[in-house]
């Protein structure tokens, strides 16, 4: 039987990936193919499945991906072919989106079609502002108009008069490159010239960008203030409003700038943390986990696992490929009944607890050094330990054991590489200038950072230097650069107090 083919035609918001409906996740979820525009977030895309086609059709001023008419035609041409296609458009289908266009070209060729709605930017960009659309006895009524009419259609059908002087609150979307057109249109229509206006460019992103200005003005500051698109132009009264309900752009790392070079996996607790306060930021991991290459030593290990006497994790990566070798030798948590298990801190005791157990031993100090001391004690000559960790890491722990007389077992339960896809986003960052904050949440992604970036690692030099742990410090201070935040706690809580402390300073 021929798989039947559709189209979800989705509406991805207007930028906070947050914002992203749930019903538009569910059709990500399961798409064959994913038809997607220039502003669409990675972190939407993520939803999608790794074997779904991805095709970009985003459009820009003068620079067309692909024109509307061929994409009409792709999603026929995808659907026919018997695959669920998500079409993600920024903001809402119906609103501007073109989406109705693309559904009468499916319906022509008899190819189904549903409609997921999205948070429109006509709204949701002004609240993000602090600006109400409506608000009583300021506003009753709105419009949402395009900047943009079709070039095709010859005279203007935007009835000019009645909203200048019929419609409270005016939001033009696109509007911004045709912002003198606008502004002179409606104060020769009626609409005072000292009437309140804002332009907010990159709305509900943390690069989010808001002019206050007044109609008559409006088109000199964007000018003098070189704002481009995508931005809207909102007229009306109640962008005063501002002054009393501005929230998005208070938040204590607003206008900050932050590289997070954790790995991809890991790098989304210090994202969403950094996000939460405010701060833009790049992920840019520098390494990346894989599997080890040679599993024979930790297999041979778990084989005999109730020889030893103690199991040292040192991460969370070290806990999930521990426990994945442990099923496949098919045993499982109760295989380590006897044995005694310590972490190196409260992710590491985090993940175990997540497998059942519970750590025996947690250093207070999240360091090597710390967990030898509390071993200490617990470590009699001829005890046998297992450290199962990355295949490079510091050797303190094995040796002080060693000098105890236990007999350590080091092996690998994960490698880390060196990785960083988007080194061109990276370094054009860093060149601007635009970097305010670099972390690094381990040695290895400051080593690995350098090696990136080459003959060009002077350009840290320009951005402040935050390291997890006095660990992680050294290593910088090792390779030349200076971490002006260093955390008390070793953990991601620890450096987002850290960073958060610095910029109160």
């Amino acid at each position: 039987m021929t798989k039947q083919g559709k189209v979800y035609l989705i509406g991805a918001g207007p930028g906070d990936p947050g914002l992203l409906g749930l019903k538009a996740k569910e059709c990500l979820e399961k798409a064959d193919a994913v038809v997607y525009d220039r502003l669409a977030d990675p972190r939407i895309l993520a939803y999608a499945r790794k074997d779904a086609e991805m095709v970009y059709v985003g459009k820009a001023s003068a620079n067309h991906t692909m024109r509307q008419p061929d994409i009409n035609k792709l999603l026929v041409k995808l659907a026919a072919e018997g695959k669920v296609v998500a079409r993600l458009k920024g903001g809402d289908p119906f609103v501007f989106g073109r989406g109705g266009e693309e559904a009468i070209e499916l319906l022509e060729a008899g190819l189904p079609f549903e409609f997921v709605p999205g948070v429109t930017s006509a709204i949701a960009v002004a609240e993000y502002a602090g600006i109400p659309v409506t608000h009583r006895h300021v506003a009753t009524s709105f419009a949402v108009i395009t900047g943009h009419e079709d070039p095709t259609k010859g005279e203007s059908t935007i009835n000019w008069k009645g909203l200048a002087t019929a419609v409270d609150t005016l939001v033009f979307l696109m509007g911004v490159e045709n912002i003198e057109r606008i502004s002179s249109q409606l104060i020769a229509n009626g609409r005072s010239a000292d009437c309140p206006a804002a332009v907010i460019r990159w709305g509900t992103r943390p690069e989010q960008r808001t002019l206050v200005t007044t109609l008559g003005q409006a088109a000199a500051d964007v000018k003098k203030h070189n704002l481009k698109p995508p931005a809207i132009f909102l007229v009306g009264e109640v962008v005063k409003l501002r002054s009393q309900l501005q929230w998005f752009d208070n938040k204590p790392l607003f206008g900050k700038t932050v590289i997070v070079t954790r790995a991809r996996a890991q790098a989304s607790q210090l994202t969403k943390q950094l996000e939460e306060q405010g701060a833009r930021v790049l992920e840019a991991p520098s390494i990346k986990i894989v599997p080890a290459v040679d599993y024979a030593p930790l297999q041979q290990a778990i084989s005999n696992i109730d020889s030893y006497k103690w199991l040292v994790l040192t991460s969370s990566n070290g806990v999930e490929y521990f426990f994945e070798q442990l099923t496949k030798a098919g045993k499982d948590s109760r295989s380590l009944y006897g044995v005694k298990i310590a972490a190196i801190g409260s992710a590491t005791a985090k993940a175990l607890a997540a497998h059942g157990i519970t750590a025996d031993l947690v250093p207070s100090a999240y360091k090597a050094e710390e967990l030898a001391d509390a071993l200490q004690q617990n470590i009699t000559s001829g005890d046998k330990v297992l450290i199962a960790r990355a295949k490079v890491a510091r050797e303190v722990l094995p040796e002080r054991l060693r000098e105890l007389g236990a007999q350590v077992d080091v092996v690998t339960a994960y490698e880390t590489v060196t990785d960083c896809e988007n080194k061109d986003e990276l370094l054009a960052l860093l060149e601007n200038g635009e970097a305010d904050m670099i972390t690094f949440t381990s040695s290895s992604t400051v080593t690995n950072m350098l090696d990136i970036l080459g003959d060009k690692k002077d350009l840290l030099q320009k951005t402040v230097i935050a390291a997890i742990g006095p660990v992680t410090a050294a290593t910088c201070i090792k390779n030349g650069l200076t971490p002006a935040v260093t955390a008390a706690e070793y953990t991601i809580d620890g450096l987002m107090s850290a960073i958060q402390s610095y910029y109160k300073e």
